[in-house]
């Protein structure tokens, strides 16, 4: 019986091979992510009080991570439009928040998120703001940093 228990605790002290499991929350589609943009650009969270950064997990499933994915470039495809029509807007905030969100809990993924970072990066850089730079970085970073501090 000793030795079982001993086996047991062995197997589970060396670690597990099954993907972390992705919210719920964050399985759904780009709506759901821009509402919870919409209604805090500073501290979006999803149903249930998910956070957006809680959605990229270490070791995702493939599946999962391919849905977050779309659903996050979805998203700031989204917002970049929106703010390219207004750069110091909620919009742009918004958008500063989720690029934030992504680069923080990517950063803690060991790599695996590091396509998605990219393409999310290229996005954003893919707006046409003309004289109204200034503006749009003040907004955008505005959203980053509450991201970056936990928001």
């Amino acid at each position: 019986m000793i030795a079982a228990v001993a086996a047991a605790m062995a197997l589970t002290a060396c670690g597990s091979s099954e993907p972390e499991l992705t919210p719920a929350a964050c399985l759904g589609s780009a709506d759901d992510y821009l509402q919870a943009l919409t209604a805090d650009p500073t501290g979006a969270a999803l149903d249930g009080g998910v956070a957006i950064r809680d959605c990229l997990t270490e070791d995702q499933a493939p599946g999962d991570l391919s849905r977050v994915g779309q659903a996050l470039i979805e998203t700031a495809t989204k917002l970049e439009g929106e703010a390219d029509a207004d750069p110091g807007g909620d919009a742009t905030v918004a958008l500063g928040y989720l690029v934030g969100s992504v680069d923080e809990a990517a950063a803690e993924t060991s790599g695996i998120h590091t396509d998605l970072v990219r393409r999310i990066d290229s996005t954003v850089r893919a707006g046409g703001r003309g004289g109204q730079a200034e503006e749009f970085q003040s907004a955008f970073d505005e959203g980053y940093e509450a991201a970056q501090a936990g928001g």
